[in-house]
């Protein structure tokens, strides 16, 4: 068993890559999608890559929460199913409702993205199967709890309606990219984004805890360059793109 002052080491090691990577994923545009680029090395099916870069982060936390010995209480397993209602969804329900046949991603991106994966899994896995104390029943009256819970599920709910908007784009067979309009569209040009950002701040204000942090702070350093690319493309690519959106952030970035 890993000691908690090592585990700790490890995760406050791990953020500290993660910010020494950021600014260099802010200058590169990952290759990938409408940003697909030839010079990346072998592709693999959007579909094929999307599920194995995703599922590891999903079978080992499962795999490390129910195995470890560190005691359960209630609200442990509540923050279990949290997190595998979010990648349920992501490995088993969205890859197969998006419109992308023929499309294709580098097998670089997919294998950074699974090393990502492999690493969030067993960093929060660990904590909750076998270094994170019980929490009490009186947790859920702790202001952090009640705020966390319901920043969650709003961003959620931001994310699975405004993906759910971009795959109605493409109904009726129409290929290609278009403007999305509706809901946070109005006012940035990646909703989605936004709400997943929302719900893993949400997710780690409710745990309280180092390692949910780390999966935070990694979700910006991904997701803040992927919404600054979309949005420099969406205003490249459409004369006609609403000049008050901004990227990610409403009113401010």
């Amino acid at each position: 068993m890993i000691p908690l002052s090592t585990f700790n080491t490890v995760v406050i090691w791990w953020i500290v890559a993660g910010l020494l990577i950021f600014p260099f994923t802010l200058s590169i545009t990952a290759p990938y999608g409408r940003h697909t680029k030839k010079g990346w090395g072998p592709l693999i099916s959007n579909r094929a890559g999307w599920i194995i870069m995703e599922a590891p982060v999903l079978a080992l936390f499962a795999g490390l929460v129910i195995a470890g010995p560190a005691h359960k209480s209630p609200l442990t397993w509540l923050f279990f199913s949290l997190f595998l209602l979010h990648y349920i969804n992501r490995v088993f329900i969205y890859p197969f409702r998006t419109k992308t046949k023929g499309k294709k991603m580098p097998v670089s991106i997919m294998l950074m993205a699974f090393c990502f994966n492999i690493m969030n899994g067993f960093i929060n896995g660990y904590w909750f199967g076998y270094l994170s104390p019980a929490y009490e029943i009186s947790w859920l009256l702790d202001p952090r709890f009640i705020f966390g819970i319901l920043l969650f599920f709003s961003g959620m709910l931001i994310n699975v309606r405004s993906d759910q908007t971009l795959l109605r784009l493409r109904n009726g067979g129409n290929s290609g990219y278009f403007i999305p309009y509706g809901g946070l569209f109005s006012y940035v040009s990646c909703p989605n984004f936004f709400g997943e950002i929302l719900e893993w701040g949400g997710f780690a204000l409710m745990t309280w805890c180092l390692p949910t942090l780390s999966f935070l702070l990694w979700t910006l350093f991904n997701l803040v360059p992927r919404a600054l690319d979309h949005h420099r493309w969406y205003k490249r690519t459409f004369t006609d793109y609403p000049a008050e959106r901004k990227a990610l952030i409403p009113l401010i970035l």
